[in-house]
């Protein structure tokens, strides 16, 4: 296990690197919505609901998503063969965490407000040539 300068764990400094991990990595917490949102979907529907994200990337984390226990993949051998996926229970069970950041969002214009006056108190103490730190 690795540890840090202090001698801890880096887990065991934060109980919740390991979930952070798993349900915040890039285009997961879009493609749990999307499918919590919308229910089973097909490949192409899931990619166009989640406009930004490449094809490549789609299928990565989608593989992943299957391999974590999050989101089901199901194959139907017809012509041609069709492939939906849909979140588990185990992904459902994330709802409550997502409800809590949808609400928390609310407080996304003091961030921003806090990032103006951070920026305007950091840019009025520059000197031309050096920042002062």
């Amino acid at each position: 296990m690795t540890r840090t300068t202090s001698g801890v764990a880096p887990v065991a400094a934060c109980p919740i690197t390991d979930v952070v991990d798993i349900v915040f990595s890039r285009w997961t917490t879009p493609i749990l919505w999307t499918l919590h949102e919308h229910g089973r979907q097909r490949f192409v529907e899931l990619e166009r609901r989640i406009a930004t994200i490449t094809p490549k990337v789609l299928t990565q984390r989608l593989r992943q998503l299957e391999r974590d226990g999050l989101v089901m993949r199901t194959y139907y051998p017809e012509v041609p063969p069709r492939v939906e996926y849909e979140i588990s229970e185990l992904g459902r069970s994330l709802g409550p965490l997502f409800a809590a950041l949808a609400n928390w969002s609310d407080h996304l214009p003091a961030v921003e407000r806090a990032r103006r006056d951070y920026d305007s108190a950091r840019s009025s103490r520059s000197v031309p040539g050096r920042t002062v730190q």
